[in-house]
């Protein structure tokens, strides 16, 4: 399989641009088209590649977390559905927590002909398949602990690689427009776990098959297409142990940057997390809705076409004008606000306008907030732990927001205070993204 031509190096006057990630590596003599700040704009052959991938690896996700493990915890022991939902998808995203920028700085440091990102892509992607095949088919809450956590395994390992493929191969100025696009294909890939949820009617067995064929065909076009030049071995660092391990903590006070943004992303996700983690129960229990998976499918649909509207307009719009933070504050506070429609208009209609809000929110904060995030990375040769290190931004959510939303719902005051928790958490999200200083 060839490679196609790859960007030179960026030129080293745009080593003091805040777009630059590169800041040492890139513009030097001796940099390689793997480490060099990308200036070549990227093909749509390639986006598409990379948005079936956001695609597949979403719906292995969120069906799952949506829909298939809520139906699985109520045919094992519906009286303790909630606690069984919290403590699969809390101790997958806990493995989650540990994969992302594990399998990032690996893919770092890989010396193939297939690239750095391809083949943790293709691992990951293996991985993740089977595991939710063997998921399937899950009789105990031990079972689905554990395969639950070897999709978050895989899944994150194809999805951390995936991510720094981005900053490898994307221009500052292109990077809203395709980071819309792959908010576009998350999207997608979470209506596409609403769809499954629908179709199979109950069968979780048919919809966890589903989703992994879903999974392993969606990486197809981005392996054949990738432009995912190697890594030279003599330019990859001599391993230690204690480096690499330090190499995750990244200083707050050397990067604030990257801190501010860290921490702003966390607490969107965060009020994103507490929002949906448990809108099938929340239909059934609450709404009364005959059909909760139905009622899943159509909020999911509204709420994946205001993403996906939104995220293709906001992002080429933050390139045009050269800024982000203000497409990122106001994206924020849209998502809280969606939190205190569901707290206060607890009614079908409240919760579909709830789920356009949220929407129109999520997509205009997907697309620009990425852009921005990898507008603040430290260094080139560290892209895929850096980002890693920002997904755990994504996952760490689900540990934390799983448990907050079991004690909110069962012991303090149900779902108003865990609607109207989810806002305010998102509120800080917003006000803290103006401690961004490097980004306008």
């Amino acid at each position: 399989m060839s490679l196609p031509d790859t960007p030179a190096a960026a030129d080293p006057s745009r080593a003091s641009d805040p777009g630059s990630s590169s800041q040492a590596t890139a513009g030097s003599e001796h940099s390689t088209a793997a480490l060099a700040e990308p200036t070549q704009k990227v093909t749509a052959r390639w986006v598409t590649g990379l948005v079936l991938v956001n695609v597949g690896i979403n719906a292995a996700f969120f069906g799952p977390i949506n829909i298939f493990i809520g139906q699985q915890a109520i045919g094992i022991d519906e009286g303790s559905k909630e606690a069984i939902l919290s403590l699969v998808t809390g101790c997958g995203a806990a493995v989650s927590l540990v994969a992302n920028p594990l399998f990032g700085a690996l893919s770092d440091r890989t010396v193939s002909g297939f690239g750095r990102r391809a083949p943790w892509v293709l691992a990951g992607a293996v991985l993740a398949t089977a595991a939710l095949l063997a998921m399937s088919g899950a009789t105990a809450v031990a079972l689905m602990v554990l395969f639950w956590c070897l999709v978050q395994l895989g899944a994150n390992a194809a999805y951390a690689a995936i991510t720094a493929a981005v900053p490898d191969r994307v221009p500052v100025l292109q990077r809203g427009g395709v980071g819309g696009l792959a908010a576009m294909g998350q999207t997608l890939g979470i209506l596409l776990g609403a769809v499954f949820g629908a179709v199979v009617s109950g069968n979780y067995m048919v919809g966890y098959t589903m989703c992994a064929a879903a999974l392993l065909f969606s990486v197809l076009p981005y392996l054949f297409h990738r432009n995912d030049p190697p890594l030279p071995r003599e330019l990859r660092p001599p391993f230690s142990w204690g480096s690499f391990l330090r190499g995750f903590w990244i200083s707050p006070a050397r990067y604030p940057d990257f801190a501010w943004a860290w921490l702003t992303r966390f607490l969107v996700n965060v009020c994103n997390q507490l929002t949906i983690v448990y809108l099938l129960f929340f239909l059934r229990d609450v709404l009364k809705h005959e059909d909760p998976a139905l009622g899943v499918l159509t909020l999911t649909g509204i709420y994946a076409v205001m993403v996906m509207i939104t995220a293709v307009i906001a992002g080429p719009w933050s390139d045009r004008l050269g800024r982000r933070k203000p497409f990122v504050i106001g994206s924020s506070a849209m998502i809280a606000a969606a939190g205190l429609i569901m707290a206060f208009f607890p009614v079908w209609t409240g919760a579909l306008i709830g789920a356009g809000i949220l929407g129109v929110g999520f997509g205009a904060y997907l697309a620009v907030d990425f852009a921005l995030l990898t507008q603040v990375l430290p260094q080139a040769a560290d892209r895929g732990k850096d980002m890693g290190v920002i997904n755990v931004a994504n996952s760490l959510p689900q540990v934390f927001a799983s448990g907050l939303a079991f004690l909110a719902v069962t012991h303090f005051g149900g779902y108003v205070t865990l609607f109207t928790t989810a806002a305010v958490i998102g509120l800080l999200g917003a006000v803290f993204v103006v401690k961004i200083k490097g980004v306008d």
